[in-house]
């Protein structure tokens, strides 16, 4: 049954991420519920929807082609950042961790509010906008959203299309093809740590990331029906609800 329930959120999660970005906030807290420990819990969720994220990727490879070849500097960090994060994660008890996570989707949750104005910003800027020479401070920055990646990750798409704000990028697709690039890259080598420590549990990780392909091939057109302003409504509420009911539950 439990597994039955993973499979049905997960097929959700891939239709919502597909459509909106962030699914995990729906994912993440169901495995909590249903008595899965939250470190293990996070770890599995990233090796889950890793296949989905280099989808994704592989989705957006045309928008890279005529991408500033400086943003591809961005990797290293990202990878730096994702083992570094993956390991915090390790170290952290898991009494302690559950007590970071209300905050963690609370924040997460925050930034998916913020994602359509920041890429109103973006879109409105283009016709303004220079190329900017911080790639030094653009690469702290992705070390930065690469280590929280690697330890949570819920958001870090947002935390990636301010960190290629700025560098100058104003072209969303293209932003959005690195973005994706650079998100399967710090799940990547998360995945890999989580899966070489032991901390994911096969079963849910087996029965979810299939649902996740499925629901990004099939759910993802009855989430098309329903609009993607109405998609996100229904995250932004259960990312508060939850984080609430986690909160109240310290």
């Amino acid at each position: 049954m439990r597994e039955l329930l993973l499979f049905l959120v997960a097929v959700m999660a891939g239709g919502i991420n597909s459509v909106a970005g962030g699914g995990l906030l729906v994912t993440f807290p169901t495995m909590i519920w249903l008595g899965i420990p939250s470190v293990t819990a996070n770890a599995t969720n990233t090796v889950a929807i890793w296949p989905g994220t280099l989808g994704s990727a592989w989705g957006y490879r045309r928008e890279l082609q005529g991408v500033d070849r400086r943003v591809f500097a961005l990797v290293v960090p990202s990878l730096i950042g994702g083992i570094t994060g993956a390991v915090l994660l390790q170290l952290t008890p898991t009494d302690v961790f559950d007590r970071l996570v209300p905050v963690l989707i609370l924040f997460a949750t925050c930034l998916f509010v913020a994602q359509e104005p920041i890429q109103r910003r973006f879109n409105l800027a283009e016709a303004h906008a220079s190329r900017s020479h911080w790639l030094s401070w653009t690469m702290v920055f992705q070390l930065a959203v690469g280590i929280y990646g690697g330890y949570f990750g819920a958001g870090i798409g947002i935390l990636m299309l301010a960190a290629l704000s700025l560098m100058g990028h104003t072209d969303i697709h293209q932003m959005n093809g690195v973005k994706n690039l650079l998100a399967t890259c710090v799940n990547a080598v998360a995945a890999v740590y989580f899966v070489f420590v032991g901390l994911v549990s096969w079963p849910a990780a087996s029965v979810m990331a299939v649902g996740a392909l499925v629901g990004g091939i099939g759910g993802a057109s009855l989430a098309r029906r329903m609009g993607a302003r109405t998609i996100r409504r229904i995250v932004i509420v259960i990312g508060f609800t939850m984080a609430l009911s986690l909160m109240l539950r310290l």
